[in-house]
């Protein structure tokens, strides 16, 4: 009888599990959604011929990379990403420091 209700209480963990996350989902698809179209209207007419020749050319080049220069072309990419985040965590640290120091 034990294993019975264990393998029940299981399976309707799982299941409550699935309808949450169904939801999340949802909520993130929507999210995406809704930001794609901001981000569609907002470059509304910004979109130029050369812009998208300049696109065109980038996806080209990126395509046609040997797998060492794609390798170099994603670690300067995290190298570059991992001296942005040192920055912002530089500018959040003074940030609390100061609102510590400065707290009434």
């Amino acid at each position: 009888m034990g294993l019975r209700k264990f393998f029940k209480d299981a399976f309707n963990d799982m299941k409550e599990s699935a309808k949450e996350q169904c939801q999340v989902d949802k909520a993130n698809f929507a999210a995406a959604k809704a930001e794609a179209k901001a981000n569609f209207e907002e470059n509304r007419g910004k979109n130029t011929l050369k812009k998208a020749k300049e696109n065109a050319k980038k996806s080209w080049d990126d395509a046609h990379m040997t797998p060492a220069q794609r390798k170099q072309k994603t670690s300067n990419e995290r190298l570059e990403q991992i001296k942005q985040a040192e920055e912002r965590r530089k500018v959040a640290e003074e940030r609390y420091e100061n609102a510590r120091v400065n707290k009434p």
